[in-house]
């Protein structure tokens, strides 16, 4: 079977922020031009090296501000030399992302150009960055919890301050955000609740909560102001667990992710059943091009049964042909 062959009609799934590493991306400008060319645009267009930043020793690759659009233009670097070797974006189901991968669904959706996408991405994470700043805050993971008793423990902690779910990313993956008071007290309140127990997250702020609601602010205005193109392929919202083609209502939604929890198991899950009375067949084949292999991780929990081909560096694509 060829590349093309087992890559097309695969539903497009994007890493987001926490896939960071040291380096990512390189390999791939180092094996590919439009790789190469890509990283030179994303410096080009955000005017300082990111390539640097990312590629460079030490700890700027894990500073939101660079996370994020470092992971963006290595998604979009490894897909632009998928689509050289025979990927065709315009057969996937749809597009997914998780939280800031979104942004590259709706880069490989056809509805913001890469230019765009990369400055709305500088900017979410350099928002979200100053909104951490701003309050001391972080997120709490619940081990083992179901979305229940997360509930249950975001509104122990909504008595001291900022608590809420954040992600519901699979089964036992699950994460509250906020105010340090508001997880502190949801997190002595864990066992009551079931949750044997709980983890800090090594994160900037707390992420999808209200804590964040300065960075929403300032994302919506540049949202306002950005082009954008109907889909050529449906792109399944983190906000909604739905599928629109709509760009008005997609780039909505991308403010309101900012502040609201992300729904990735309920997504995968909506994908995994559409044939379940639903009027299109159900999707078991998923293509994740972008730096690590967090999302099939999450997806073996899901359901160990669909097939999940993680493209992270060109050694991935080298088996995929062979």
């Amino acid at each position: 079977m060829t590349l093309s062959e087992t890559m097309n009609g695969a539903a497009l799934i994007m890493p987001g922020q926490g896939a960071q590493f040291e380096g990512m991306g390189q390999a791939w400008a180092e094996a590919f031009d439009v790789a190469k060319e890509t990283w030179a645009e994303a410096d080009e267009v955000l005017g300082f090296s990111l390539s640097e930043a990312c590629w460079s020793s030490g700890d700027q690759v894990n500073r939101t501000d660079i996370a994020q659009p470092g992971i963006f233009t290595t998604s979009v670097a490894i897909l632009r030399v998928l689509e050289s070797q025979g990927l065709d974006l315009s057969k996937a189901p749809f597009a997914a992302g998780l939280s800031l991968g979104e942004y590259t669904a709706l880069w490989a959706a056809g509805v913001l150009t890469f230019a765009d996408g990369l400055r709305l991405v500088r900017l979410r994470g350099s928002a979200m960055q100053d909104a951490a700043d701003a309050i001391p805050s972080g997120m709490l993971s619940l081990m083992g919890a179901n979305e229940e008793q997360a509930a249950a423990l975001a509104a122990v902690g909504a008595n001291h301050g900022i608590c809420q779910v954040a992600n519901l990313n699979g089964p036992g993956q699950v994460i509250l955000s906020g105010e340090f008071a508001g997880l502190d007290a949801a997190a002595e309140a864990a066992k009551e609740h079931g949750v044997r127990r709980t983890r800090k997250l090594v994160v900037a702020g707390g992420f999808h909560s209200e804590c964040m609601r300065p960075a929403a602010d300032r994302l919506q205005a540049a949202l306002d102001d950005t082009p954008t193109q109907p889909a050529r392929i449906p792109v399944l919202s983190n906000v909604t667990a739905q599928t629109s083609s709509d760009p008005a209502v997609l780039k909505q939604q991308l403010a309101t992710q900012v502040c609201a929890p992300v729904l990735w198991e309920r997504s995968m899950n909506w994908a995994l059943g559409q044939g379940d009375g639903g009027s299109e067949p159900a999707v078991r084949s998923f293509l994740e091009p972008g730096p690590g292999t967090i999302l099939a991780g999450i997806m073996r929990k899901i359901d160990a049964d669909a097939t999940v081909i993680s493209v992270a560096t060109p050694a991935d694509l080298q088996a995929q042909e062979a």
